[in-house]
């Protein structure tokens, strides 16, 4: 199982939660946003600029900046 950074998939792309590092703020955000193992992440598209993703993840649309997304291991 090949595993990357959130913020390195491409548009369009499907992935599976692998794990969430980062500080303890971050991490408790991103998993009560729903970033838990397992969890499928759709990206959706990604701004001009590359920030912010926008992502649907448990059938909720969110915007994620690719600093947070930096946090987020996933599983292609």
């Amino acid at each position: 199982m090949e595993t990357i950074l959130l913020s390195e998939l491409a548009v369009r792309g499907n992935c599976k939660v692998f794990k969430v590092t980062g500080d303890r703020s971050i991490k408790k955000r991103l998993l009560e946003m729903g970033f838990v193992k397992g969890t499928e992440i759709y990206v959706e598209k990604v701004a001009p600029l590359g920030d912010p993703m926008e992502l649907v993840l448990k059938g909720y649309h969110l915007s994620l900046r690719r600093d947070e997304a930096k946090d987020v291991h996933v599983s292609i």
